[in-house]
């Protein structure tokens, strides 16, 4: 098969397309034809050996995908060939099979796409791991979304909304945030041409968020901490930006607010039953309607390089997804 090869560290010009033998499934595995692979901010990262957890050299990107199963492994049950499936798989989804652990996969409702499904879980489940469960936002809140053009962040629109919040959406474009207004948002600041503090004041009439969702870190997150509500969420989701921020601790005191950190892949780990809980939640929200997953541009294997360039210079709406 085909497949994506990360044989050095480096950027995306790095990565070479190989042909390499076909996976077999082993005992509790299944075979899974790749038809669609998400593209995240992650795999721009682990490529360069700057992840919080590092395959060994070579290894295929590639952490999310959606396909069909074409062979189970021995003590399969539950699943058969020709079942549509996503499953989360860390490494490995740039390429055109795929074996994985049965237990890692999710159905796909027939009337969900392969294109959508590949973006869903990575991107949905984290921002609804945060809004919902790690943010527990609730109907009338206010939340301000910074990156919010982004996968996650435009997840985050999305579920927000559907739970009953007034959503302020924050990019660095006027054409980011028109596709946020699209998605629902009540309000939006453009963080790349005016001021984010004063921006947020006029938009909750200077009471501030109660919940704040922040992939982006870097300098963005003291001012907009500086503006929550008090007993406000802050939720870390991520650094886009590329720096780490740091805060001073006086101001979740003086706010009496909490610095809440989210980490959706050892949720799902050490979770698994709130994790299939979660996965239900977004397919019925998905089925009626209330969350619109956006795929902006999909790439064959042999762009992944330029898929990969063009998430790291942070020129993605939406999900960017990976077509074998």
């Amino acid at each position: 098969m085909r497949a994506i090869r990360c044989e050095e560290w480096g950027g995306p010009e790095t990565l070479r397309l190989r042909d390499i033998p076909d996976p077999v499934p082993q005992k509790g595995e299944v075979l899974i034809r790749i038809h669609a692979a998400g593209v995240n901010f992650p795999d721009v990262l682990i490529i360069q050996k700057k992840y919080q957890v590092q395959p060994e050299l070579p290894f295929t990107p590639g952490a999310e995908i959606a396909g069909e199963i074409e062979a189970v492994g021995e003590g399969v049950t539950g699943y058969k060939p020709g079942d549509r499936v996503l499953a989360l798989c860390s490494t490995g989804g740039f390429a055109e099979r795929i074996a994985l652990d049965a237990h890692r996969c999710v159905p796909i409702p027939d009337s969900v796409s392969f294109e959508v499904a590949a973006g869903l879980m990575l991107a949905f489940g984290t921002s609804h791991h945060a809004v919902v469960d790690r943010g527990e936002i609730k109907p009338g809140e206010t939340i301000l979304v910074l990156g919010a053009a982004g996968g996650v962040g435009l997840a985050a629109v999305d579920i927000a909304k559907a739970k009953g919040a007034r959503v302020i959406a924050a990019a660095s474009s006027e054409e980011k945030l028109e596709i946020c207004r699209a998605h629902g948002a009540d309000a939006t600041i453009n963080y790349g041409t005016g001021d984010l503090r004063a921006a947020i004041r006029e938009h909750t009439g200077g009471k501030g968020p109660d919940v704040i969702f922040d992939p982006v870190g870097g300098h963005f997150a003291e001012p907009a901490f500086r503006s929550i509500a008090w007993r406000g969420r802050y939720l870390v989701i991520g650094f886009a930006e590329g720096t780490i921020p740091s805060l001073p601790l006086n101001l979740p005191l003086l706010k009496g607010a909490s610095l809440v950190g989210v980490f959706w892949g050892e949720f799902a780990r050490r979770e698994p039953k709130n994790q299939i809980r979660m996965m239900e939640d977004l397919f019925a929200m998905l089925a009626r309607g209330e969350i619109r997953p956006l795929v902006s541009k999909t790439y064959s294997l042999d762009q992944t390089d330029e898929a990969l360039r063009d998430m790291a210079a942070r020129r993605v709406t939406g999900k960017i997804v990976i077509l074998p």
